[in-house]
This record gives structure tokens, sequence and C-alpha cells, in this order.
């Protein structure tokens, strides 16, 4: 290029000598083939927010990656000592969540991806439950374990015992994508459209593989449902995946969003997901999250805020850009089929399989709890009668997979013999409790005991010809999801004491609805009878063979209260 010579400088004109020297000068740098175009500007340096101006939980993160404080729990366990606030943040990435002020102890928390649990594994946690916990052991509602009051100088040998056997506490908790779940009966559903247990256990090996997911702006849920009799309560998930046929062809729906706990159902995305697509879709969906979620404000945090903000198609929008395609999209005739028979907990009791000639055996446990003992004997049982493995469900159950049709008696005789029935009444089966104040410093109420004596009391005095839901959670963190049950119980303070507001009317799927409150501060005591009024309300005025739910639907909340006060 020619170089224009300078004729001012500071707005002074240049005198002969200045000329000449800057015309020598720039004459030496043409020779030697430097151009002004060869110069870059100076890159703009973005400003990095300091560690202060971050909120305590992202800072903790910068500081110290949660999955480089493994050292710490070593530390603390030669001491016997409690985590300081930062680790008691930090820990949770390893699955270890301190109990305190409730208990001066660890609840470990696992990941069970699509809630297959093999033989060998659950006599292993069987032994880890009876020798460094208290020997409490419940399943969660995402078809996964947790075991409480582990002392800090047990928590490295826990750990290695958990991953000596193939499954992990990693990203159990915080701000992570928590365990990943399906349909129990993944394979073995006669009705299903697609199995979805590869695509579950595929995207858990990505997951756990890939340390970019252990940093979200909060927790991510993700669910799959081939489209079989028993759900997978996709749409209360962040990222709900939902096999669909259309014409001879199975597709996937994926709907975003879901946070029940906070009034909020997925919404379904407009686009069809061919099967080999579908995990490249949802880790592209999870990375749009990581990049914008709300680091600022952890109420505001989770996927569903990042919807209020942005519409579903700039979300797909930035999708497709990691993606780099196009997805296909929807027509409204390719909806979810949720088909006539689907209705909650009908998987307890015996079911024919796909297979020819075995069943499955869904098992009912009692608000989720189960003893050291009572795994080992079911691990013998799956062994003897069924295929080496059991199944965890979202609803506190399990399923004991394969029994062929000679073994079926014998399993359910082996099954009661140690405290577990497969034909529990349609309303003790459909009690789902979280974990309540025993040992959560959430939670409001003692809702694992008082769920117990509500299904004892309520199952003297009444019966069901169809399954109700009864969810009770013990806080507004809504683990039990108390806003899709029939009836939805909120653990609060009455006179001091524990109580709960009632909501009724809530639903999933093809009932998606959510629960309205109609009682407010009811006592536990006064609960009982409350609950027993409500449900021969319902039974005296309801149409023939209308469910819970329809009814609560098709009145208003004061014509409710009158049919659930009165007595005759």
């Amino acid at each position: 290029m020619n170089l224009v010579p300078l004729q001012h400088i500071n707005g002074e004109s240049l005198n002969e000598e200045q000329r000449k020297y800057l015309d020598g000068f720039f004459a030496g740098l043409a020779a030697q083939g430097v151009k002004f175009s060869d110069v870059e500007p100076a890159p703009i340096v973005e400003k990095k927010a300091s560690l202060d101006e971050l909120i305590f939980e992202e800072r903790v993160k910068r500081e110290l990656h949660p999955l480089d404080a493994h050292d710490q729990i070593f530390e603390n366990a030669l001491a016997n000592k409690p985590p300081d606030k930062e680790q008691i943040f930090r820990f949770k990435w390893n699955g270890l969540f301190f109990l305190s002020p409730n208990k001066e102890a660890f609840m470990a928390r696992l990941r069970i991806p699509g809630g297959v649990v093999k033989t060998f594994q659950l006599r292993e946690l069987a032994g880890v439950a009876k020798e460094l916990t208290s020997g409490y052991v419940q399943i969660t509602t995402r078809a996964n374990f947790q075991m409480r009051l582990v002392q800090p100088r047990d928590c490295p040998e826990m750990l290695r015992r958990i991953q000596s056997i193939g499954l992990h506490t990693r990203g159990a908790g915080a701000d992570n994508i928590r365990n990943l779940t399906a349909n129990p009966t993944a394979g073995i559903d006669p009705h299903e459209l697609i199995d979805v247990m590869p695509f579950c256990q595929q995207l858990a090996q990505t997951i756990i593989n890939d340390r970019s997911f252990y940093d979200l702006p909060r927790k991510f849920n993700i669910a799959f449902d081939g489209g079989g009799l028993i759900g997978a309560v996709e749409d209360t998930n962040d990222v709900g995946a939902k096999a669909v046929k259309v014409g001879d062809a199975i597709f996937f729906r994926i709907a975003l969003g879901g946070a029940t706990g906070h009034k909020a159902f997925a919404r379904d995305l407009g686009v069809l997901v061919e099967p080999e697509e579908l995990n490249k879709v949802i880790v592209a969906i999870a990375r749009v999250y990581i990049a914008n979620g709300n680091r600022g404000d952890r109420k505001k945090a989770r996927l569903k805020h990042l919807l209020e903000t942005w519409s579903l198609e700039k979300y797909l929008a930035e999708t497709e850009k990691l993606l780099g395609r196009t997805l296909q999209r929807a027509s409204a005739d390719a909806k979810p089929d949720y088909g006539e028979t689907r209705l909650p907990h009908t998987h307890l009791g015996v079911y024919p399989q796909k297979q020819k000639g075995l069943n499955y055996v869904g098992v009912a446990m009692p608000v989720g709890q189960i003893t050291p003992k009572q795994m080992v004997r079911v691990a013998e049982i799956a062994d003897l009668y069924g295929s080496g493995e059991i199944r965890l469900t979202v609803w506190q159950n399990f399923i004991i997979p394969n029994v062929s049709d000679p073994y079926v008696e014998t399993v359910r005789k082996a099954l009661r013999k140690i405290g577990f029935d497969t034909q529990q009444s349609l309303l003790r089966g459909s009690i789902v409790a979280c974990t309540g104040n025993s040992y959560c410093k959430y939670a409001q109420s003692n809702t694992k005991a008082h769920a117990l004596a509500l299904g004892d009391y309520l199952d003297k005095r009444l019966t069901l010809d169809n399954p109700i839901n009864i969810h009770l959670t013990g806080c507004p963190n809504s683990c039990a999801q108390h806003y899709i049950g029939d009836i939805g119980l909120l653990g609060t303070k009455v006179r001091g004491e524990d109580g709960y507001h009632v909501f009724i009317g809530g639903g999933f799927g093809a009932n998606q609805s959510v629960g309205r409150q109609i009682f407010s501060g009811v006592s536990a005591e006064e609960l009982k009878p409350t609950l027993e009024k409500m449900l021969r309300g319902y039974l005296r005025r309801r149409a023939s063979g209308e469910s819970f739910q329809k009814f609560a639907t098709r009145h208003d909340l004061n014509t409710l209260q009158a049919i659930f006060t009165n007595d005759e």
C-alpha cells in the first residue's frame, strides 16, 4: 500500500527536518516489507467479574471446582471433621449432603441411570448401608437410592465401595444433571413403542465422562419415555423425551422446562427427533442452558426461568446452532398417545412382559424405605426367580423383571415373608413421601411417619376402586411433587406443630394439571379425618367410574370444600 506522508502532529505542521526524518523512517519499513495492514489492532479484553462480584455458589465453584475437592473429603475423614460452609456445597458433587442442623452426618445419594440395579450391586449396597450408615435406605422420586448418617471418617470408604460395583455418586446433587430416569419397564413392556434404556445408559456415560456437565447454573432433570403403559413422568423434567409414532416410524417429541415444584410442566419444543439423534439433541439442549442460564440469582436459575425470558423458538434456534443443522418440525397429529390403560401405579402386581412366558412383579414399598436385610433377600429372590436385576421406580417402589410363569406365586410369597406386598390397596400403594424433617433441614413436617400413619388410618376405613395419588412433601422444594398428586400435602407448622396445606386435582401426562390449594394449615392429627371426609365425599358424589382428579376438576373450590366437610 502507498504510505500517505504525515503533515501534522498534534495539530502542528511539520517542519522540513521532521518531514525528511519520517519519510526515511517509513521508506526503511517499506524496504523490509512491513505494511500498516500487517499490524493487528489491540485485542479487546473481556472484563471478567471478580470473585467478590459472584454469588456464593458461583464463587465457590470458581475458587475450586467441586470435583477437585475430593482430597478434602479424605482430609476431613482423618480427623472425622465436619465440612465447613464451602465444603458443604462442594461435597454435593460427590453425592454427599451434610445434614446439619438435623444430624451431624452425611446423606449419600447415588446415580442409578434408569433405576436399574444388578443383584451383586444390591448386595454390596446393603453391606455399605449396614456397615457404614445407620441402615436407613430409601428409594427416591428419581428412582435412586439414598443412605443416611454417614460419618466424615467413613465417606472415602463408602465412595470407594460404591464405585467398585460400577455405580457412582458423582453429580448426584447441586448444579448437575441429576439421575436420569426412564420407564421402569423399558424393554419388557408389551405396549412400548421403543426401549429407551439404551439411550438412558448411553447419556449417563456421556455425562459421567464430560467435566463440562458438572457446572450448571442449577440442577437439571432428564427423563426418557418409550410410550409404554408405565410412564416416566417426563413432563415434570427440564427435558422430557417421549416416543411417538408417525406413520410407521418412531420419533421422539422433546419438551422443555418442567419444574412442578414451581407449578411448571415441560412445554413441547415442536420437533420430531429420530432415535439415533436423540442424545445429540439432548446434549445440545443442555449446553444451551449451561451457557445461558442465570448464574446471578439462584431463584431464577432453572431452565423454566430461562424460558420465561426466551421463547421456545429462540431456544430451539440456539440448539440448532450447536447441532449445525435444522431439526424436523412436528405436525399437530404427532402427539403422545397415553392410552386408556395408563393409570398411576399400575406397576404394582404381576403383569406379562413382551417376552413370552415372563412377567414383571411390581412391589409396593411403604414410602420407599428398605433395610439392608431386605435388600439382600430381594437380591436372592431376583437371582433365583428373575434375571439378576431390579428396577427402581419414581414412585418409590421397585420391580422384579423376567419372572417366569411357574415362579410368580413363589416370588409373591417370598416378598410377603420379608415385609413387601404385590397387592397393596389402591390407597396405600399410591402414597409418596419425601425425606421429611427427621433428616432434611428444609422440611417442616415428618412426612414419612405421617404417610405411614395416614395409610394405616385410611386403609381401615375406605376401599377404593381407582388409585388416588397422595404426595407428601416437607417444603416448597417439593421433592415429592405435591402439585401433581390427586391429593398433595405441603408441610408447614400449625401452632408450632407439624401440619400441611392440602392441594387437590394434580396430574401428569394425559391428566396434566397443577393441584389447587383447598385447605390451609391442617395439623398432622387433623389430617387423617380431613382426608377421610374428602375421600368419602368423592365416593358419594362422583359420577360412575369418575377419577378423583376429574371429580376435583369439574367443581370449583367452594363446592368442593362443602362436599369435603359434609359428613352426610
